[in-house]
């Protein structure tokens, strides 16, 4: 069953977030996570050798399917996450759902996940990569330690993020099987906190957490936070880095073709006896 949006808990102000993505937009976007995603994504779909008829890219910020592989597909829809989450897509009409830098702001992360399952005919595939991890770990650590020194207290500026072990689980708790999860690890370099800040607001990733502070942050917080920032996460050449992990996860919708575990107490022979025949 999906997850009651009534109930969940309400961590993300999603209508900030259109506001800040059209901002972006506006500005001319910062686009080289997506890029990768976009890259890495058409890879991993080359290695898969089924096909697909009916697709949709659900809340990715840009185009997923410029490229050549979107010939391999009948029908591609883009479906928009808006504020009520509920995606308007029928039961088992869909063979593939592709998701890019989108599911790190939904905030009934189970409920979409089961909408998509829902949504896949059966041996459909879910493909999809959001930011997770230790994103963004030296920007929050220098963040608290500016505003501890400075105002004395700490206010929510990064959204947390999911790890690895929490979206795997959440695979299995909407009902795909076969889950897969990794980690791709990309550190960025700036020439200061204040240039990654530039390059988070024109990828529309500034704060949207409804506990947000709502009032402007001290000049002399944001120097300091500068500061720290220079002295505990620069290179020997006086770059920063920032982190960000890319979570990819799959899932297929349940097939009878599909490999499945062995019954408890069905093995042909035990692990006492592989033991004792391994080589010494």
């Amino acid at each position: 069953m999906a997850s009651d949006p009534n109930t969940a808990p309400h961590l993300f102000d999603r209508a900030l977030l259109r506001a800040r993505m059209d901002r972006a937009r506006r500005a001319g976007p910062v686009a080289f996570l997506l890029d990768r995603v976009v890259e890495d994504m058409a890879d991993r779909l080359q290695a898969v050798t089924r096909g697909f008829s009916d697709v949709a890219e659900i809340g990715s910020p840009g185009e997923l399917l410029p490229w050549p592989l979107a010939d391999r597909f009948a029908s591609i829809t883009r479906v928009d996450l808006d504020e009520s989450e509920t995606l308007p897509l029928e039961p088992e009409s869909l063979d593939l759902a592709l998701s890019a830098l989108a599911l790190q702001f939904v905030n009934d992360l189970p409920g979409v996940l089961t909408q998509i399952r829902r949504a896949l005919r059966p041996d459909g595939l879910l493909l999809a990569a959001m930011v997770g991890g230790d994103t963004l770990t030296e920007l929050r650590q220098s963040f608290a330690a500016a505003e501890a020194e400075c105002e004395g207290g700490v206010s929510p500026r990064v959204a947390p993020f999911a790890d690895l072990r929490d979206i795997g689980g959440l695979l299995q708790r909407a009902g795909l099987a076969l889950p897969v999860t990794d980690v791709d690890r990309v550190v960025v370099r700036y020439d200061s906190a204040f240039a990654l800040m530039a390059d988070l607001r024109r990828m529309g990733a500034t704060n949207i957490l409804i506990e947000r502070r709502r009032i402007p942050t001290r000049r002399a917080t944001m120097l300091r936070m500068a500061q720290i920032y220079a002295e505990r996460f620069a290179d020997p050449d006086g770059r920063i880095r920032a982190t960000f992990d890319i979570i990819w996860l799959s899932g297929w919708a349940p097939h009878d073709s599909q490999p499945k575990p062995l019954r408890p107490g069905s093995a042909k022979s035990s692990l006492e006896a592989a033991v004792k025949r391994a080589p010494k």
